[in-house]
């Protein structure tokens, strides 16, 4: 597996973009599938918010038949399950800050995939510091476009360029 993704296109352009030389293509390649895992887990995260904000209901009654009915690895749903526990448990600081940097928006007016889509990156851009700024922006916004409307991906880079900025100013 390893000898395909390592020709791809899409490794040796994201070695290029990462500044990394050939050398580092068999890092990049694990990098790949490690970003896959990582995109499976955001997008379950997104659709577990998705579902408790639509039904309102419980978290847990709505994780526990969502695990049941979907085919997921123990890492993807461990780093699901961390993103959707963070939004859940610092939810007020992160509509907090959306509130702040959504200029001309209330939170009550965007739409719930969208609302989740920042949530869950405000959560990574605030509380996960292992993962670079410039990933979890670029992972909300395909997300985004994947997810939402023709308009999403723009609005969801617009509000956390201005998030991200500031949260790198108060570090």
């Amino acid at each position: 597996m390893l000898c395909d993704v390592r020709h791809s296109c899409f490794v040796k352009n994201y070695v290029w973009f990462c500044g990394f030389n050939d050398h580092h293509v068999p890092y990049a390649a694990q990098l790949f599938w490690y970003m896959g895992t990582r995109r499976k887990a955001r997008e379950c995260a997104l659709q577990l918010l998705y579902q408790v904000d639509l039904g309102n209901e419980e978290l847990c009654d709505t994780q526990e038949l969502f695990w049941n009915n979907d085919t997921i690895d123990a890492p993807e749903k461990e780093f699901a399950s961390k993103l959707v526990h963070g939004v859940r448990e610092h939810l007020t600081e992160i509509d907090n800050l959306l509130s702040t940097y959504s200029t001309n928006w209330k939170l009550s007016r965007m739409a719930s995939i969208d609302k989740n889509i920042l949530r869950i990156a405000v959560f990574e851009l605030v509380f996960c510091k292992d993962i670079p700024s410039k990933v979890t922006i670029n992972e909300a916004v395909e997300i985004a476009k994947l997810y939402g409307t023709d308009g999403s991906g723009a609005f969801v880079n617009g509000i956390l360029d201005n998030v991200s900025k500031k949260v790198k100013n108060s570090e």
